[in-house]
């Protein structure tokens, strides 16, 4: 009758269950953690005591629950159970990737059925040039392959040519297209040339002393014993490629131009691209032989130079990839400044002018960025396809970057990678096809030949707010691979209005060669001097213009903050440097002295 009760610590229904699950959790969790956490307060460590303190916790949760776990499951009762439980979670994951893998696929494939309805194309195949006759390529002929051969190594002669080639090989070959006019790594001490749309011109004098003091420490450009003028010693020391410039202007007369950029469609990703810096390289050139020809009297020289540049623009045109044509847009804008200078000096005839005008009405750079884009567009999807099949997040890591990077601790990564749905890169391939259809594409309107600045903004933002508020899985591919396409915009934009800034300039020279002083308006220029007076591309309005005090004018377009500044240039924090952002886009000559 005076039994007296059992210690709390002896009831043995408190350490099973449920309950002794929380009692252990606590003592091996709880307790380490406020030990730990109190001792780092009183040594005044909280930072360091934090972490740790967090860790052990974890680290004895973790413990009770994996013995916990083995205990129960070892139960013959407890073990079927966790088998059947195991067979339904299996058997709805399955049913999760079979659902999930036939609505990504049915939505995609009905999307492309759609839009390819309609003329559009989504895979890499479809947008790829078909091939040409070696021997009547541009691109394959020898001054191209030996030269691409000898910049660029191995790696390029296999990609492209399907030869292994040794160094000693690659040594005997010539860089006929080697054609830089810097000295090596003098080139920090080159002047700089003119910018037409700063308005100033090349100065030739500044090109003399650069290539006669570079005379004095290596023979790389011919020099004459004494001075000359200074458009007669530039055009002597850039003489040295006088053989190759002619052997690239006769190859420039083939049908066609094909690069082998296209070996593995199924893999866009992996190409190479060299010949781009050797084009533009070539304008470079070009640009400074047709100024110091046209210094040195001799305009129809400068006039072929200049064909010769804008020939070469289109010899890769056809190339369904951005940056190919973002190199063209550079080569523009280098091309520009000799013709810019001819006319600011009245150096054209009126037949040369009109073989500009002629060479100039070829450009058309909102094509070309509807084309770009379609590029971009399917080289992304190629990418993700490519990911699609060999599911290995190791593998296309190793393909994109060249080779795989031990030390990045990816395991988790890549094993989520392969157990990762194909729906997953289903629905990032229709939702970067939706994104370019819904705000890239229409940021342009070929048919009337505008852009709105306002448009692509409001564009850009809302693929912007796409993304930030729905980051989900399938979404996560347009995150990298999505462009910013306001500022793709505006370089194609700013590419076509200079084009036609610089063909309506051509016709107001035209114009002033016939009557003694440039027009009191653009309409009677039209037909006589240009077949039609091209209209601003911002907006569609035309083009601004009015004559000056002093004989010359303003032509200009409002620009991409699409206001009328009245012919003002914006530039960049009050410096000379033109912004391109602000400010009115300026077709204007140097006052003369």
């Amino acid at each position: 009758m005076d039994e007296k009760p059992k210690s709390i610590w002896k009831k043995s229904w408190l350490w099973k269950g449920w309950r002794g699950y929380f009692l252990l959790s606590m003592v091996f969790s709880a307790v380490p953690f406020i030990t730990i956490l109190l001792a780092g307060l009183m040594m005044k460590a909280k930072d360091s005591a934090l972490p740790l303190a967090t860790f052990f916790a974890l680290t004895g949760f973790f413990m009770v629950s994996f013995v916990s776990f083995i205990r129960w499951v070892f139960c013959w009762r407890n073990f079927k159970r966790f088998l059947f439980g195991c067979a339904c979670f299996a058997t709805l994951i399955a049913l999760f990737y079979a659902e999930e893998d036939w609505r990504g696929k049915h939505d995609w494939e009905k999307f492309k059925r759609e839009w390819e309805a309609k003329g559009e194309h989504f895979d890499f195949a479809s947008i790829v040039p078909p091939p040409v006759p070696d021997d009547q390529n541009f691109a394959m002929q020898p001054i191209w392959v030996d030269s691409i051969k000898f910049e660029f190594g191995t790696n390029v002669a296999k990609q492209w040519y399907g030869e292994t080639m040794t160094e000693s090989e690659r040594t005997n070959l010539v860089d006929r297209l080697g054609l830089s006019i810097y000295g090596n790594e003098d080139w920090k001490s080159a002047p700089t040339n003119g910018n037409w749309a700063k308005g100033t011109e090349t100065n030739l004098r500044g090109w003399q002393n650069y290539y006669r003091a570079l005379a004095a420490k290596t023979n790389l450009f011919p020099v004459a014993p004494q001075p000359q003028m200074p458009a007669q010693d530039v055009l002597l020391a850039l003489s040295k490629y006088d053989s190759a410039i002619e052997g690239l202007r006769e190859t420039s007369k083939l049908p066609y131009s094909r690069f082998p950029v296209f070996s593995d469609a199924d893999r866009p990703f992996d190409t190479l691209l060299p010949h781009l810096s050797v084009f533009k390289i070539c304008a470079q050139f070009l640009q400074l032989r047709a100024s110091a020809e046209l210094q040195n009297g001799q305009s129809d020289k400068a006039l072929e130079d200049i064909k010769l540049a804008v020939e070469l623009m289109g010899k890769f045109r056809n190339e369904p990839f951005l940056i190919s044509h973002l190199v063209r847009i550079a080569m523009l804008q280098i091309t520009l400044q000799p013709v810019y200078e001819g006319l600011a000096n009245h150096q054209w005839s009126d037949a040369q002018l009109a073989e500009l005008d002629s060479e100039f009405e070829k450009l058309d750079f909102l094509a070309d960025y509807e084309n770009s884009i379609r590029g971009e567009r399917a080289m992304a999807i190629a990418d993700i396809e490519y990911m699609r099949h060999i599911k290995s997040f190791r593998s296309w890591m190793e393909d994109v970057s060249g080779g795989y990077n031990r030390n990045s601790h990816d395991l988790v990564a890549r094993i989520l990678f392969n157990l990762t749905p194909s729906a997953f890169f289903y629905q990032n391939e229709l939702t970067i096809s939706k994104m370019y259809q819904q705000w890239v594409l229409p940021s342009v309107n070929l048919e009337n030949q505008i852009i709105s600045p306002a448009l692509t903004h409001k564009n850009q933002m809302a693929a912007a707010k796409e993304l930030k508020h729905h980051p989900w899985p399938y979404k996560v591919f347009a995150f990298g691979l999505f462009p910013a396409v306001e500022n793709m915009v505006e370089k194609f934009a700013r590419a076509q209005s200079v084009t036609d800034l610089a063909r309506t300039a051509i016709a107001l020279e035209r114009y002033r060669l016939a009557h003694g002083e440039f027009p009191e308006s653009l309409d009677v220029i039209a037909s006589q001097f240009i077949a039609q007076v091209p209209h601003d591309v911002i907006g569609g309005q035309p083009l601004h213009y009015r004559r000056t005090s002093d004989g010359q004018f303003i032509l200009y377009s409002v620009g991409w903050n699409e206001k009328d500044d009245g012919g003002v240039t914006g530039h960049h924090n009050g410096g000379s440097l033109p912004d391109f952002d602000s400010g009115d886009w300026v077709w204007r000559y140097p006052a003369k002295n």
